[in-house]
């Protein structure tokens, strides 16, 4: 165990270097005489003698003194000034932020880096800086379409949009109020935007285009024939991409789907319970893994389709971009009517417990939905028939050209 060091008085050590004055001994005898090492009575007789002077000359002393307070006192008249500029400042700090929404000021502690009590500001002192009870804090809004009332709005805005997607919210708010549903059109707005739908019919431009997406021209209109038709003439030509609202016992999930628009056929789809860029993205990447890549990628201006990782792909692949015009869903016509079948042959016949259950039925109509159903615009032919007929026919032809 290591030793404790000794500690001694100034009295002692004064009495010690007097001691061998005195008696005119050495370093080595006054140590032994006091039991002391001789580096120790070395140092202290080296101090007294550079100390000596000061019995003397006690202005010395003084002057020293004084200095080092005015020194300290003009530190200290700093820290004061810098005191005062950071409580005003604080204080300034306060009142611009107390006077923020509650939401907003929640949402700064939310966002803010979780630090220790001894690191940094503590959870309860955030709260109390921001004038925030800890109820407000936790305090979680409950979302009305996550409930079961909710959910039966939004299924029916769902039924009656599928038949009047030119419906808005005036409208909607007739046609739910003639079913029994008599809810405002803010609540109607809000359910639009859950169900990822808008109604059918040009509008004024009241928003601005976010810079950070990216914006297309409509290169459909080209294939048009005398009836204001869009004509695609073979496979990969055009595809659309495009999401809809599906309905499930509890809850509500989002299918997005990509369609080859000459044959119809479904050439990738995927069943999510968000509606992100990863979900578009994803039945991209599918539908490129898959089959030959097309001439032109259509679909809405959604934000999961002008997100720079959707465009970059299609980019990658020298694949042309063509989006439908603001507010005119019936652009991408094909996909639109897709979305009816499955709804009133399928969804609309169901309840799926769960989103397993709505892929799995999904799944097995769309099979059913390209290699068994006949479509009367393509010769009452399957979707798989056709593309794949044509698509070998293709590759054949570019094999011959080789």
């Amino acid at each position: 165990m290591r030793k404790k060091k000794k500690s001694f008085s100034a009295e002692f050590k004064k009495k010690v270097i007097l001691k061998m004055f005195e008696e005119n001994l050495t370093i080595n005898e006054v140590a032994s005489k006091f039991e002391l090492h001789p580096n120790t009575v070395k140092q202290w007789k080296n101090q007294f003698l550079e100390n000596a002077t000061l019995a003397f000359d006690k202005s010395s002393v003084v002057k020293e003194y004084k200095e080092e307070i005015a020194k300290l006192q003009k530190e200290k008249e700093q820290l004061a000034k810098k005191l005062g500029e950071t409580i005003i400042e604080k204080e300034w700090l306060e009142g611009k932020l107390k006077s923020l929404d509650l939401s907003k000021r929640v949402e700064l502690v939310k966002n803010s880096p979780k630090v220790q009590a001894k690191d940094g500001l503590s959870l309860n002192k955030q709260l109390k800086l921001l004038n925030i009870s800890k109820t407000a804090f936790y305090y979680t809004k409950k979302d009305y379409f996550k409930t079961k009332e909710g959910l039966s709005v939004l299924n029916e805005i769902d039924k009656i949009y599928t038949d009047f997607p030119y419906y808005g919210t005036r409208r909607m708010k007739e046609a739910l109020k003639d079913k029994g549903i008599d809810i405002g059109r803010k609540l109607i707005k809000r359910a639009y935007e859950a169900l990822n739908i808008e109604a059918l019919y040009p509008k004024k431009r009241t928003t601005h285009i976010n810079n950070l997406n990216y914006k297309y021209p409509y290169l459909l209109n080209e294939f048009k024939n005398e009836a204001n038709q869009v004509v695609i003439n073979k496979p990969n030509k055009v595809w659309s991409g495009d999401i809809t609202y599906i309905r499930l016992k509890n809850g509500y999930a989002y299918l997005a789907v990509i369609i080859d628009w000459h044959t119809r056929k479904i050439l990738s789809w995927k069943l999510s319970n968000t509606i992100d860029v990863r979900l578009t993205t994803s039945v991209l990447k599918e539908a490129l893994s898959k089959y030959p890549k097309p001439q032109i990628f259509n679909s809405d201006q959604g934000s999961q389709y002008t997100a720079k990782e959707h465009i970059e792909i299609l980019k990658q692949n020298d694949i042309s971009i063509s989006m439908d015009a603001k507010g005119r869903s019936i652009d991408n016509i094909i996909v639109e009517r897709f979305f009816r079948s499955l709804k009133y042959e399928e969804v609309y016949l169901k309840s799926y417990i769960n989103l397993k259950e709505a892929s799995n039925e999904i799944g097995k109509y769309i099979n059913t939905y390209n290699s068994k159903r006949f479509h009367s615009s393509i010769g009452y032919k399957t979707p798989d028939e056709v593309y794949f007929s044509k698509v070998k026919i293709y590759q054949n032809n570019l094999e011959k050209v080789a």
